[in-house]
């Protein structure tokens, strides 16, 4: 196929960035979308041209680093991973738009490279037990019903790629602090700090420059992984209740 990309470059976070359009030739319809980036990259450093930098690291729609915005798209046209997007999904001739997450918590560090650590503070503010559960054996005799270990799974799926928030006309991120605090809190090792996780968690994501939820769901539909929207509504319910049995303490 012969496309055309419109690429955001950005020299650093400091620097204005603007798009850049790269006609390509020969692109293989069963190429991954990173791997056409890396066709154009091959180019580029052909010519002289400093290289498109952009995040990936397991290429198999795991890891959660390899998220642009594509025509718009946070990940692309298909609920999939960009890595995991393959040009067969795109025609020949076509132009694609490709840009970083755009969102005030998300700093562009270089072209499509975003500082995503704001995730690690949310998780760092709360995202975590003490219990002492010993080894895993001793872990998994510890009974749990099966309708709270499924949904507990459903939210670990979470690869933290931010493309909830990428999509979120709000720049939440409260699909990823929901599902982060939702695994934990239907466990019972996660029962001693599930008001301290909550507030702590929500006041961190607030602290980071997320915009506020009022439940438009796009993060949902955006979400490669499929993470429901009502981990935000167990997310609502962990918060009023911490925030209850705080206030009756205090």
């Amino acid at each position: 196929m012969k496309i055309t990309v419109n690429v955001w470059r950005q020299k650093d976070a400091t620097a204005k960035g603007a798009m850049v359009t790269y006609p390509l030739e020969s692109v293989d319809e069963h190429m991954s979308f990173l791997e056409m980036l890396d066709v154009l990259n091959e180019q580029l450093t052909i010519d002289g041209e400093d290289p498109v930098a952009f995040d990936s690291d397991c290429r198999e729609g795991i890891c959660g680093t390899c998220g642009v915005v594509i025509n718009g798209i946070p990940h692309g046209p298909e609920v999939t991973t960009t890595c995991q997007l393959h040009m067969r999904t795109f025609s020949d001739g076509d132009v694609i738009d490709i840009e970083p997450w755009r969102a005030g918590a998300f700093p562009v560090v270089k072209d499509l490279v975003v500082d995503r650590g704001a995730f690690d503070r949310i998780i760092q503010a709360g995202g975590y037990i003490s219990a002492p559960t010993g080894a895993a054996v001793e872990a998994n005799n510890i009974p749990v019903p099966k309708v709270d270990a499924d949904h507990a799974f459903e939210a670990a799926t979470c690869i933290g790629c931010g493309a909830c928030v990428a999509a979120c006309p709000n720049g939440s991120a409260m699909l990823f602090t929901a599902a982060k605090i939702t695994h934990l809190g239907l466990l019972p090792q996660g029962q001693p700090e599930r008001d301290s996780r909550v507030l702590g968690m929500v006041e961190q994501h607030d602290a980071e420059g997320f915009g506020g939820c009022t439940n438009i769901g796009e993060c949902t539909a955006a979400c490669p992984k499929g993470i429901p929207l009502d981990v935000i509504s167990r997310l609502n319910r962990d918060l009023l209740g911490a925030l209850s049995r705080e206030a009756i303490g205090s």
